[in-house]
């Protein structure tokens, strides 16, 4: 197969017999390198290693770690819903909306700090930062099993939302620089869906920790925070030499592969290669981060329309994290059965979101597996809107609630992060929608009152109307990146070639990127 030299090759850019003896340029990796191994990208694989081997190399070094990370912080985060059902509001003397403000407390640094935390893990690199952090919200977790009063529980909230900031962005940004956009998304969804894990992990684990009530004169909730912050912070210092950084520094690479690694995503963005493809300049990850980068990507209108995507899922997904053991508390169960009542519809979402994943990875889209899920968290809403005295039925809404919540938002955050080109935007743009989707938490902290308990029409009607919003911010993403495609396809053709500079800098606002649908 022949290449033309004198402009952008593809796989059609096949070139004739006739042409060649006609005397036109070409390049024939057949003949130039024989026994050379070619990507989906006509990218050149090093002899030492083959594609799949070198990815499942990067997958296991980088996948099972985040994924952990990110299950502790989460498990951390949302253990404040056991602990409650093991006697947390009467022990420290919460009246009133008292435990709804702790769980809000935690939203306001975890919002503000989201863009400056990923600006500082590109400059400090991740597996440094990341670590870091890690030890400090599991230290904080501890601190948050011995406050005694709702004063030191908002303290605690306060500094838990603090240390976790940089997690969910950081561990996203930093796989959507190791992997090209259309085998993305089972990587995404398997690192999320950790959140889904540590939900079924933290309802097994407080059932059980719950046992230890009145242990060293120790209530069983306080346990259940001195124990799973204990974990954290021994994980964290393990992680310090097993996370990874990004491609242009991984020492455990050898320097073939992360330029192949590097080529292989500059191909896949802008759909050729170039000298400068396997070089940190080359990928923008030399050049810091400044005040006019930032404001830059805010200049764009799909950055919003992102936000309002992830935005639109937080609030049911946090209602849910939050407030089911008290939901499914109102069914009947004693406190060590609702903890147990709570694992499956956790391990369902987990099976359903890696379901998804994978059909979304098969067919290189996006837009629908974004839809279906969302559609059927709407349906479990619905039924526990007008349902109030079915029992089962409203247990099985539960499942589809899950599912469907937690089955889009993986997708939705890899559509739009995958969608965002080079170091800048990427680590922008991404902190950005988690941030701002993350506000959603705030208002999910106040969904459920107790004054609505057992029937929780308010808190089911909120949850229903922003996932609805998301539905919409979805169509109205698709127009948008179709509707650019179609316009750069024009641009190109008109105005011909792009330079290095602007693939680089302009990233996915360069001509020649194309959006993933």
């Amino acid at each position: 197969m022949r290449f033309p030299l004198t402009e952008k090759w593809r796989k059609s850019d096949t070139l004739s017999d006739k042409e060649v003896s006609a005397g036109q340029n070409y390049y024939d990796p057949d003949l130039a390198h024989p026994d050379t191994e070619f990507d989906d990208e006509h990218v050149p694989v090093p002899d030492s290693t083959t594609e799949r081997r070198l990815m499942t190399k990067i997958d296991l070094r980088l996948i099972p770690a985040l994924s952990i990370l990110y299950l502790l912080a989460f498990l951390d985060r949302t253990n404040i819903a056991n602990a409650q059902v093991f006697g947390l509001i009467p022990d420290l003397g919460l009246t009133g909306n008292q435990y709804n403000t702790a769980l809000t407390v935690f939203f306001v640094p975890y919002v503000i700090f989201e863009i400056p935390s990923n600006i500082i893990l590109k400059r400090l690199k991740p597996h440094v930062w990341l670590s870091f952090c890690m030890f400090l919200f599991g230290l904080v977790t501890i601190c948050q099993g011995l406050v005694q009063n709702f004063s030191g529980l908002v303290a605690t909230r306060f500094f838990l939302g603090l240390a976790e900031t940089g997690m969910f962005p950081g561990c996203f940004y930093l796989i959507g620089m190791w992997y090209r956009r259309a085998e993305a998304q089972k990587r995404y969804s398997f690192f999320f869906s950790s959140t889904t894990l540590a939900g079924a992990f933290g309802g097994l684990l407080a059932s059980a920790i719950g046992k230890m009530d009145h242990m060293q004169s120790y209530r069983g909730w306080r346990w259940v925070f001195i124990l799973e912050g204990v974990l954290t912070c021994v994980i964290s210092f393990i992680f310090f030499f097993l996370l990874p950084d990004f491609p242009e520094d991984a020492k455990w690479l050898t320097p073939s592969e992360r330029a192949y690694i590097q080529s292989r995503l500059r191909a896949d963005q802008y759909g050729g290669s170039s000298s400068n493809h396997n070089t940190s300049s080359g990928s923008g990850l030399a050049r810091r981060i400044t005040t006019r980068d930032v404001l830059n990507v805010f200049k764009d209108y799909k950055i919003f329309v992102g936000g309002l995507m992830y935005f639109g899922l937080i609030v049911p997904a946090y209602s849910y994290a939050f407030f089911a053991p008290g939901i499914i508390q109102s069914y009947g169960y004693s406190p060590i059965q609702t903890q147990l009542h709570s694992v499956p519809p956790w391990a369902a979402a987990f099976g359903f979101a890696m379901l998804v994943a994978y059909f979304s990875d098969r067919f290189r889209h996006r837009f629908a597996f974004c839809v279906i899920p969302i559609c059927v968290a709407i349906t479990g809403f619905a039924i526990l809107l007008a349902t109030h005295h079915n029992r089962p039925l409203q247990y099985g809404a539960l499942f589809m609630v899950t599912c469907g919540t937690y089955g889009a938002m993986p997708v939705v955050v890899c559509w739009f992060n995958m969608n965002l080109g080079g170091h800048h935007r990427r680590a922008v743009g991404t902190a950005w929608q988690i941030g701002f989707g993350n506000i959603g938490g705030i208002i999910a902290t106040y969904a459920f009152l107790k004054t609505d308990a057992p029937e929780y029409r308010k808190g089911y009607g909120i949850c229903e109307g922003f996932i609805g919003l998301s539905l919409l911010s979805c169509v109205v993403y698709l127009v948008g990146v179709v509707w650019e495609n179609r316009r750069r396809e024009r641009s190109v053709e008109v105005v011909g070639g792009v330079t290095e500079w602007e693939k680089v800098e302009k990233g996915d606002l360069s001509r020649d990127y194309r959006y993933m649908i």
